[in-house]
Order: structure tokens, then sequence, then C-alpha cells
């Protein structure tokens, strides 16, 4: 069965670049700034720089399979509102290019849109670095077919006043595999925007914070794109409403299925919609999230609307572990707990995560998929707590009536649908009257302070 991890491996192979010279920049070197080399590196050449700050230094990089490493601790790029030629500290032209260990900052132009980098060349990885109160983190321009990789990399405070520069933005690409990021703050832009076709968005922490950001994730054309195992936060000051977009500028990608399956979604506002799609998108899959907080869990009309296994409440019904300092594991008595069910693939791609964002720009493999939501539950560590019986419910099947058996007193009741949703009007009594629901499979959860079962209900 192919994974993700099949196209992440052949990104990072066909990013690879064979060593030729390696030059070392920094005091004490011969060449004491990158940009002292730009016009001196060959193709597969290695640059590595020592850690520190280097100050209003900027570059335009025209070789292909270059492998940039910070040494020592991140090689501080501030540019102070410098960039070469009107764009970027880095401009890299070059194909195949490996950034590594470097932070950029404070990039500005007549344009606004000053980025970190700016990427013109075919395939980039970018990984351990740190972009941080630029007009944009990273801009890549239109390349059909370049393919990005960024793992690993924490962008905050980019962006601008007028909402048109972000966190990072891939334009019109072949692919964008993001994963294992933690992108917070963006000023008024968003915390991800990416036209690419293809786009792979697993296991990050993107969340307003403090900032203004605009969506968390905006995919404004569509494209084929998965998003897995990501918390997603907005919170009051963010200057939309939506958590994450879809083809809200046209579904001009070739492909148009969105994948959103084990997600942690947190709304702190007021209002809004957790997913919202551009009418006539061909698919959306939404199973094993959690959305917490108000708000439409999805706006918006796609011609294939499937849902399971989520679960959507307040914050404090979801039992997280500390959601005020973002801590949004599961205690036991989260309804997330036990609820997730068997996602499926999409297309050749499996839809159970094997690994979990682990703050700040980690990653560590996760104990089981029976939960909902970013994180599993590591008590449980692949124990389903349907099998953790307390209570039964009999007859089952039924037709007219239920009746719980095991109550202790003080728990309450609550029936969902098929695909996590609590039904309206549900009888939250000892004995239940189930006539008027259709035939078919529900569930029954019983709550009695952390404690929390769920157990299957069929009705005739």
């Amino acid at each position: 069965m192919r994974s993700l991890y099949t196209l992440i491996f052949f990104l990072s192979i066909s990013f690879s670049s064979i060593q030729a010279t390696t030059w070392l920049i920094g005091p004490g070197h011969s060449h004491a700034k990158p940009s002292q080399v730009a016009n001196l590196v060959q193709n597969g050449d290695t640059i590595l720089i020592d850690a520190g700050i280097y100050p209003g230094d900027v570059a335009r990089w025209t070789a292909n399979n270059l492998v940039f490493k910070g040494v020592g601790g991140k090689a501080h790029l501030k540019s102070g509102g410098n960039v070469y030629g009107g764009k970027a500290i880095w401009v890299i032209v070059g194909d195949d290019v490996t950034v590594e260990n470097i932070e950029f900052s404070e990039a500005a132009c007549p344009d606004l849109n000053g980025a970190g980098i700016r990427s013109e060349g075919i395939n980039l990885t970018v990984r351990n670095c740190f972009f941080h109160d630029n007009e944009n983190g990273i801009l890549a321009g239109d390349i059909a077919s370049g393919d990005f990789l960024i793992e690993h990399c924490e962008f905050s405070g980019n962006g601008y006043d007028n909402g048109l520069a972000h966190n990072l933005y891939i334009n019109h690409a072949h692919s964008l595999v993001f994963r294992f990021n933690y992108s917070h703050d963006a000023r008024v832009g968003h915390e991800l925007k990416s036209r690419a076709y293809t786009n792979i968005i697993y296991c990050n922490r993107l969340s307003d914070e403090n900032g203004t950001a605009s969506r968390n994730i905006d995919l404004p054309n569509g494209g084929f794109s998965i998003i897995m195992g990501n918390v997603i936060v907005q919170d009051p000051q963010s200057e939309n409403s939506n958590l994450v977009g879809y083809g809200m500028e046209g579904l001009s990608n070739p492909n148009s299925e969105l994948y959103v399956v084990y997600n942690t979604f947190v709304n702190n506002k007021g209002n809004g919609s957790f997913i919202q799609l551009g009418n006539g998108a061909q698919k959306l899959k939404a199973w094993n999230n959690i959305f917490a907080g108000p708000g439409t869990r999805i706006s918006g009309n796609a011609v294939e609307l499937d849902t399971a296994g989520n679960i959507s409440g307040t914050v404090a019904e979801m039992n997280f572990t500390d959601p005020l300092n973002y801590d949004f594991h599961l205690q036991m008595g989260s309804p997330a707990v036990g609820l997730a069910q068997s996602s499926g693939m999409a297309g050749a791609y499996s839809l159970s995560p094997e690994d979990e964002y682990l703050h700040p720009v980690g990653s560590q493999n996760r104990a089981s998929t029976i939960d909902a939501g970013a994180h599993a539950n590591p008590v449980q560590s692949g124990t389903n707590t349907l099998s953790n019986s307390r209570y039964s419910v009999f007859p089952n099947p039924a037709i007219d009536q239920i009746q719980v058996g095991g109550l202790q007193g003080g728990e309450t009741f609550f029936i969902l649908d098929l695909h996590g949703w609590e039904i309206p009007g549900s009888i939250h009594l000892n004995r239940l009257d189930i006539s008027g629901l259709s035939p078919g499979l529900y569930f029954l959860r019983i709550k009695s302070g952390l404690f929390q079962q769920t157990l299957p209900l069929l009705k005739h």
C-alpha cells in the first residue's frame, strides 16, 4: 500500500545533489558572508554557513543542486529591510536546491512582498529553517513542474497589512509537501497559502495566536489536497472567519478533491466556519476531525460529500489537556477518544496518520488511530473505550426504545449519527425513545464526569 512517505521519499531523492566543492562561510573563513560566493558556486556545491548574524546580506543563487546548511546553530540572515533585486533575501533561481538551518528575517521591498526566500527554480527543499518578520516567509513563483518539500520549519509574523503577503505563499506548482511545521501569528495574510496542483499538509500546527492572520490554510484554486493530522487554531484577532478555504478564487486546478482527516480544529472566535468550499468542488472527505468552538463545520457544497467519525462541541467539552496554552492532547474524558473510524485511502495515499505533530517543529509516532483529532490519547495507546465497558444498552438492535444498564447516577446521554454529529432532539433519560430515528447505525455516548463511553446502536 502506498503512503504519503512514497511522495516524500521521491522528493528527497530528486532533490539530492552530488557534492562537488564545499564552501565555508563566516568570520575567520576566506568568505565572511554568503553573498561573497553567490557568483562562485557551481552545480552540486555545498555552502556551510557558521551560526551567527549576517546583517543586510542578500544574494541571488543560479547554480543547480546547491545545498545550504547552517553550522553550529542557525545562520541568521537579518535583512534589516534589504532584499536582492527588489524580491528577497535569497532569490533562488537554480533547480533542486536544499536549504537547512537558516534564519531569515526583516525582508521588505517597495512591492510590499519582500520574502525570506523567493523561489524561481524547479524543486526546493527547506528544512529546519525559521522565517519571521518578513513581508513573505517563502514566496514561490509560478513553477508548474516544481515540487516543494518544507519540513520542521517555523513561520512567524510574516505578512503585510494589505493581506497580499503571507507566512508563506506557493504559487502554481506541481506539488507541495508541508509537514511538521509551526506557522503562526501571520500579519493579516494566511498562515499557509498554496495554489499547487497537489498539496499534502501533514502534522503541522497553524495558529493565529496574537497575530491578525486571515485563513489558517488557503488553497484558492483547489487541487488534489490532503490535510491530515494538523492542529488548526483560529484566534479572536483573525481577519477572516473561516479556518480553511478551498477553491475560493475558482477551482482552476486540474483536480478538486479535498481530504480533511484527523485534524483538531479550534475556533476561538465567536463565529465563522471551519471548512469553506468553493461551490462545485468535486469531493470533500472529512473524517475523524475535532471541530471545537462555534461556527459552521462545512460551508459551501461539494459534488460528493463524505463525512464520518467527526466530533463537534465547545472547547471545554473536548477536554483538551491545556487549551489556553495550545496543548490539544486528549484527556480520558474527551468525547473524541475512541470515536475515529478507519478512513481508507485517497487515491494511492493512506489516510491513516503514522505521526503526530510535536511542538514546536517536531514529530513523533502516533500511538493509534482510534481517536479523532491530531493527537491520540496516550493512555488509550491502542485500546478502544468501546471495550472498556461500564455501561450496556438493550435491546440492541432496537425498534422503539432502549434502556441503559450500569448507571450510577448523574450520567448524560447523547445519540450521534454515523458521522459523529449529535442528533437534535435526543432524549437524555434512562430510557430513550428512538422511534423517530431512521433505521441504521448510530452511537450512544454516555458521560459521567471525566469518564465517557460510546456504544454502537442499531435501529431497526
